[in-house]
């Protein structure tokens, strides 16, 4: 019993048992110096993703391509263009790049923002390995007025999307000093065939804080307090939905990813972190999204009005937004953000993150007549190799393994199996093994119910 669903790149599993994943011949990645909209850049790439950095440009990702798809926003106003540090304005080149918290000018305690040294002064690039693992270092000039320097790691394996940063804030003053340190990443939320409209089904999620000390489980700092794109959803998910309204929305969650999906192009970016419950972050909050658009501001006499500002109309895209703790530096120490990336396919459903990949339908496990269990599900797969259901007992003791489909994370998986399993299991745990045999985790477990599919 197999279901094929209609759709690009869909893996479905066949009734029968495939034959194991074969050995892959290791692709090398490589790094090499390359022109991306008129920008002197260099790109990172294995079989898989390709990375583009402009180091002059503040040492920006300027864009992250998997399986042809795009993810981040580049400004086509200031594409290939290069302006001098500022501290009084702020050019948006678009992209990815390292920030500085708590943001302001209330002291100097507070980082003032704009195109400053931080922001878009010129990184040197160092190639530090070349073929089977490749990986690049970008180091950024002092700052005098933070006491801070910044450099980043960026590393490709050969067998996977999985993309590895490894960002370091150095003191570089004569005295104390605390930030925290933030990456932030600018998705594009236009329409893929008309780049005037905006994307209706691109979506952020994180989980929400169940002992959140927000009031709402998320704060809103910035945009209207009743935002209809902001909740939480009841399976405890903070969602975001996409929406040409400025709006910054803080989440102190602790689980340690975030989520950004495209329904429409069926494509999703994970971003990996580790939350450190005995450090303090910025405001409490561990993730910030920000939806780009008019703002909607109250004059003197309290009139309200929306307004895209003197400089057209604000372009279409969402910031999501990774803190560290705030780190208390003395002169010479360093503090260390890591972020792991993992692009995959999806759907315009979403349920979750796990080890191996997302979630879009969760995993069923159903008894039929004569001992046959039906297994279900839909996901998308962080790594290439095959997908093992896990069989157990009502005693815990596992009853046995079954291979039930071979995997790529370019293709959306959907899983409908129906198998007899030894020793009557009453639950199941779907793993991935990768290409190499190596497990990478659960995607979701269950328990196996008595009745009708539903």
């Amino acid at each position: 019993m197999a279901i094929l669903l209609a759709g690009a790149k869909t893996t479905s599993a066949a009734a029968q048992t495939p034959s194991p994943a074969k050995s892959a011949v290791p692709v090398e990645c490589s790094v090499e110096g390359v022109d991306y909209q008129g920008w002197h850049a260099q790109q990172i790439s294995n079989q898989w993703v390709q990375l583009v950095i402009v180091p002059q440009n503040g040492g920006r990702i300027m864009q992250v391509t998997f399986d042809g798809h795009a993810f981040l926003f580049v400004n086509p106003k200031l594409a290939g263009k290069y302006i001098p540090p500022s501290q009084d304005e702020w050019f948006n080149y678009g992209g990815d790049k390292l920030w500085l918290l708590p943001e302001g000018d209330d002291d100097e305690q507070h980082w003032r923002g704009n195109s400053d040294l931080l922001d878009d002064g010129p990184f040197s690039f160092r190639k530090l390995s070349d073929g089977p693992r490749c990986g690049i270092e970008l180091t950024g000039p002092v700052d005098p007025h933070t006491g801070i320097q910044i450099s980043r790691t960026i590393r490709l394996d050969p067998d996977s999307p999985h993309i590895a940063f490894r960002a370091s804030m150095k003191n570089v003053s004569g005295h104390l000093v605390e930030w925290s340190m933030q990456s932030v990443s600018q998705y594009d939320t236009s329409d893929a065939s008309d780049s005037t409209r905006s994307n209706r089904e691109l979506w952020g999620f994180t989980p929400a804080n169940r002992s959140s000390t927000y009031l709402n489980r998320y704060h809103v700092r910035f945009g209207p307090a009743e935002n209809p794109a902001a909740t939480v959803r009841n399976d405890g998910l903070f969602s975001i939905h996409y929406a040409h309204l400025a709006a910054e929305l803080w989440v102190d969650t602790t689980d340690g990813w975030l989520a950004v999906v495209d329904g429409s192009s069926r494509y999703a970016m994970v971003e990996r972190f580790q939350y450190d419950e005995h450090k303090s972050y910025p405001g409490k909050a561990s993730v910030i999204f920000w939806t780009n658009g008019p703002e909607l501001r109250l004059n003197a006499d309290g009139v309200a009005s929306v307004t895209d500002g003197s400089k057209g109309v604000s372009p279409f895209y969402m910031e999501a937004e990774i803190n560290s703790p705030l780190c208390r530096l003395r002169p010479g120490e360093a503090c260390q953000l890591e972020t792991d990336w993992f692009p995959t396919r999806a759907e315009s459903e979403f349920y979750g993150v796990a080890d191996a990949g997302i979630i879009t339908k969760p995993l069923q496990g159903v008894r039929l007549q004569n001992d046959i269990v039906r297994l279900s599900g839909s996901f998308g797969v962080f790594f290439a190799g095959k997908l093992v259901a896990h069989f157990y007992n009502e005693h815990g003791s596992m009853t046995g393994t079954l291979p039930v489909a071979e995997v790529s994370p370019t293709n959306f998986v959907v899983l409908d199996i129906a198998t007899t399993p030894q020793g009557r299991p009453t639950r199941v745990s779907l793993h991935l093994e990768d290409q190499g045999g190596l497990d990478r985790g659960a995607l979701q477990e269950t328990p196996i119910r008595t009745g009708e599919v539903r």
